[in-house]
């Protein structure tokens, strides 16, 4: 696959805060159209020396990859392992032994002849948008608390979404070789002119939902355009916030050419997720519905038995029916033997 881009666009916002946690690489003011890996990094907050964690990350992953490049263009998820691995080595070696550990969220997208491999660790995020359908195709599940609750059906989408413990993540790069957790990785075949893939950390999304960005890289307006609104729209932001837009120009396929796209099966895909999430109640109407549906030209018989154990009572019953009519026939037949010989005995004798 031969995948052109745009120029990608940049947003480096310190928000509210007194330092900013947030990586990027290529910086901000050195992206261009040749750029075939981007990786951002969100510090963890409230941590020691999350700053470098995040520029150690960034800068590792980003120079281990594009110095490895291998010669078919064709980058395999074990190269990005490997890379994410070496950049684990760093943060050991960086590492002061402090109780808490520094670390940082992991947004990865590589750009390659085998398509785009998208690969996250917390709760930064990557989406696959295509405009020409006005819908997301892939937005990475979030390693978060509320993502794990509202999976397992303890609260529900709005409250994931407005929930005090939002920024609470189960999953970070972190020193120690303990914390070594492995990324979720996605492979985005489907490329089409127009897409868009956006990285972004989670201060980015601060104030603003999925339906407001897709109303914003929709518009027929330019990227720069887009880029001015995205931060004006994320101005009052108390995070840091930063992103990575960029615009596929084309992908182009050869003929025989066989590219892996599991992004629309994929339990990394939140979409799909939210798919299989169904509420209770609402199931419970649906069936009742359904099964109006298919009774109610049928008459239903007032008993009905439910398990074998029924049928193997019913069975017993009438083998008992059965063995007590036949033992009152037997008895029957005996008791007209009996009679006849009585009756044959009782004849007077010529």
């Amino acid at each position: 696959m031969k995948i052109s881009i745009d120029k990608p666009r940049c947003i480096y916002e310190i928000g509210k805060r007194d330092n900013q946690e947030d990586a990027l690489c290529p910086a901000m003011d050195a992206t261009t159209s040749n750029d075939r890996v981007f990786v951002l990094c969100d510090g963890m907050g409230g941590h020691e020396q999350g700053e470098v964690a995040s520029q150690i990350v960034s800068t590792v992953i980003y120079d281990y990859l594009t110095s490895h490049w291998p010669d078919d263009d064709r980058v395999g998820d074990n190269l990005i392992l490997k890379a994410i691995n070496v950049a684990y080595d760093a943060l050991d070696i960086k590492d002061n032994e402090l109780v808490k550990k520094m670390g940082t969220t992991l947004s990865l997208l590589v750009l390659h002849e085998g398509g785009c491999t998208a690969v996250h660790i917390g709760d930064s995020r990557i989406y696959h948008l295509r405009t020409a359908e006005q819908r997301f195709l892939y937005r990475s599940r979030d390693h978060s608390l509320v993502t794990d609750l509202y999976q397992a059906g303890e609260i529900s989408f709005e409250e994931m979404i407005t929930s005090p413990q939002k920024n609470i993540i189960t999953k970070a790069m972190q020193s120690g070789i303990e914390n070594r957790v492995k990324p979720d990785i996605v492979h985005i075949g489907d490329l089409r002119s127009g897409d868009y893939l956006f990285l972004c950390s989670d201060g980015m999304m601060e104030q603003m939902n999925d339906n407001q960005l897709i109303e914003i890289l929709c518009a027929k307006e330019s990227d720069d355009y887009k880029r001015r609104k995205l931060i004006d729209e994320t101005a009052e932001n108390s995070d840091n916030h930063s992103a990575y837009l960029i615009k596929i120009c084309e992908a182009i396929m050869d003929e025989d050419e066989i590219v892996v796209n599991d992004e629309g099966t994929s339990r990394c895909n939140l979409l799909n997720i939210l798919s299989l999430v169904v509420d209770v109640e609402e199931v419970d109407e649906n069936m009742h519905e359904v099964e109006e549906e298919i009774y109610k030209n049928i008459t239903i018989p007032s008993w009905r038995f439910k398990s074998k154990w029924h049928w193997l009572l019913l069975a017993a019953i009438l083998l008992l029916t059965f063995w007590a009519l036949g033992s009152m026939i037997h008895d029957n037949d005996r008791k007209k033997f009996l009679n006849q010989q009585e009756i044959i005995q009782l004849k007077p004798v010529r």
